[in-house]
């Protein structure tokens, strides 16, 4: 327990040092794993917009049970203990199973099905949340004959989630020094069984596979964990939520190449069977802008004026369509223009399109 400050410490200071997101979730976890000790860990990237896997690092044999996860996350009619989705609603977003239990772990279906058989006694899950989003999940798993993580445990992984949210915000809509070069690549096309084996794609969503494989670090016969994110959304018996985390899309960048889009929807064919439908493609703008706005602090109205802005709206029509004066609208400009570092509208065009490949 008196090492943890220094650890804290240690975490804050890789903001300094650390070039991707797959490094730092690395770092942290190496370090967390002093503090608190476990036996296999998960820490992914998420869409803050649909709460959907972009992408993890792991440790120990966790792919064994990556998809039986998924499921119980998204697609199992009724939610488990500690669901990603109410520990993002709770006003503390770490939590251990063993307490949400009350230390009957056999009451979770998780815990029956998933965990138990492969060894596992406990799990502590936090979502990495500031100010309203959420840019990332843990978990961390105990195994026999390791004692249940403590309340001093959790609490220590709650008093750092705000400084991991804030480099994960940073890293998960990193800004390219300069315009990437990579392979342009259309739509990719997947069509899965229900169970995610692959029955027919294109020549793009091989290339995509690859690019996402690569990332993950993963072999090919590996579906990438975002496509069984998406897949496993669309799969879900769970009434849809009026908002954007009933989607089962997932925005991301790849290391080195572009932002993409994945959705995933459930069709039936004339035989009555169930398959997957995958669409991997380039982002669109007003998929794309919200990250970019979050990654230099803008503010609401300034994520307004900056989405007309690509469309082209001069300021006069900036000001009638937010019903403010044009005077306001400049006041906006100048602070846009101060967060992004660029010194005119034509300038700050020229990034969002240069660097991020806008549309």
């Amino acid at each position: 327990m008196d090492h943890m400050p220094y650890i804290k410490q240690k975490i804050k200071d890789l903001s300094y040092a650390i070039l991707s997101s797959q490094q730092y979730r690395g770092k942290v976890l190496d370090y967390l794993k002093r503090a608190v000790p476990f036996d296999a860990a998960c820490f992914t990237t998420v869409d803050p917009d649909t709460l959907l896997s972009a992408g993890s690092v792991t440790v120990g044999d966790v792919e064994q049970m990556h998809q039986r996860l998924f499921e119980h996350e998204y697609v199992v009619e009724s939610e488990d203990y500690n669901s990603f989705q109410a520990l993002a609603a709770s006003e503390d977003p770490v939590g251990t199973l063993s307490h949400a239990t009350q230390g009957v772990l056999e009451r979770s279906a998780r815990y029956r099905e998933t965990l138990q058989p492969t060894g596992y006694v406990d799990e502590l899950r936090a979502v990495i949340r500031m100010e309203g989003k959420v840019w990332g999940f843990l978990i961390l798993f105990r195994s026999q004959p390791n004692t249940c993580f403590s309340e001093a445990e959790r609490s220590f992984i709650s008093s750092i989630v705000p400084t991991i949210a804030g480099q994960m915000r940073d890293l998960t809509a990193a800004i390219p020094a300069e315009k990437s070069q990579w392979k342009v690549i259309g739509t990719g096309i997947l069509v899965l069984t229900e169970d995610m084996e692959m029955i027919s794609y294109n020549q793009e969503a091989t290339d995509y596979l690859s690019l996402l494989q690569s990332w993950e670090e993963v072999s090919e016969d590996v579906l990438p964990r975002p496509i069984r994110a998406v897949c496993s959304k669309a799969l879900s018996r769970r009434e849809d939520k009026p908002n954007g985390a009933s989607l089962a899309k997932v925005c991301i960048r790849i290391p080195r190449g572009p932002f993409i889009t994945i959705r995933a929807s459930k069709q039936m064919t004339v035989q009555h069977m169930t398959q997957l439908a995958v669409i991997i493609e380039p982002a669109a703008a007003s998929e794309l802008l919200p990250l970019i706005a979050d990654s230099y602090r803008l503010t609401d109205r300034e994520k307004e004026i900056l989405m007309q802005l690509v469309k082209g709206s001069s300021t006069a029509e900036l000001a009638k369509s937010l019903h403010i004066s044009a005077y306001t609208v400049q006041d906006h400009l100048k602070s846009i223009f101060m967060k992004t570092g660029v010194r005119s509208r034509r300038e700050l065009i020229w990034k969002v399109h240069s660097r991020f490949s806008v549309q």
